[in-house]
């Protein structure tokens, strides 16, 4: 009770600022963290024949490439760059510490399913369905590669609903930004990219969890799907998807900056 009472009033704090900062200062886009998901001793999902942690890296640096060539003015920050483990605290402490204006954080997904494919790009929220539950705590499972991972993370268990209800308050003040760039990240994907869109869904992700700025989490696909894994590890698919992103945030950038 008394961290929910503490997150209410960080919350409502957060809230406050948002709306007292309209019309002080230009509002700017100008720093992203991107985060490949997993890395290290922590190979995330994998299919038949490639891991998670590989093709989430590939696409995280494809992605900040691109936007380097084109928003040039844009400073581009990895949670990891090679095949290294940043906790998740880690990552959304880094982004905090660099004061990034978005977080952007890659995956892979998988189910037991195999005829299931298609992208799905989550903000932070309480799972509206078994399946999103499902996701996350898979994600979020990872914890349990770090010692003393209850003290660090005050107690969470991935695998409890009543873990995930403190979530809903700490990333409020940002969600409308975050689904305006979740939406912007399916809607390429759709229309440009060519995949299945799975849309815009929300679930408790501790990598979002404790970022003070818009975040969004994106599944890029099913490694259990045979045809997606191959998509998925072709160079080419790699760079069309991490063209989708790129004009996802360009698009974002844009809209956001013209309120000025």
């Amino acid at each position: 009770m008394k961290n929910i009472i503490s997150l209410l009033v960080l919350s409502s704090a957060l809230v406050f600022i948002s709306f007292n900062n309209v019309g002080v200062r230009d509002y700017k886009v100008d720093k992203i963290v991107i985060d490949a998901g997993h890395g290290g001793k922590d190979p995330g999902t994998h299919g038949d024949f490639s891991r998670e942690k590989d093709i989430a890296l590939k696409i995280a640096l494809e992605t900040g490439r691109i936007i380097k060539e084109y928003l040039p003015g844009v400073e581009v920050i990895y949670t990891r760059d090679k095949d290294s483990y940043p906790t998740l605290a880690e990552r959304a402490e880094l982004a905090n510490k660099r004061e990034a204006d978005l977080f952007i954080s890659i995956h892979c997904n998988w189910l037991s399913r195999p005829e299931y494919n298609g992208t799905e790009t989550y903000v932070m929220g309480l799972h509206k369905s078994d399946a999103n539950f499902e996701v996350a705590k898979r994600e979020n499972s990872v914890i349990t590669l770090i010692e003393n991972a209850q003290e660090n993370y005050d107690g969470f268990d991935p695998a409890s609903p009543e873990s995930y209800m403190l979530f809903n308050l700490y990333q409020s003040a940002h969600r409308s930004n975050s689904l305006m760039l979740a939406q912007n990240v399916e809607n390429q994907f759709k229309t440009r990219v060519g995949r299945n869109s799975r849309g815009v869904k929300q679930a408790g992700f501790l990598v979002l969890y404790k970022t003070a700025m818009p975040s969004i989490l994106i599944e890029t696909g099913y490694l259990s799907n045979a045809k997606e894994e191959k998509d998925l590890n072709d160079p080419l698919q790699q760079t069309y998807i991490a063209s989708g992103i790129y004009r996802a945030f360009r698009d974002y950038k844009k809209e956001l900056e013209s309120l000025n």
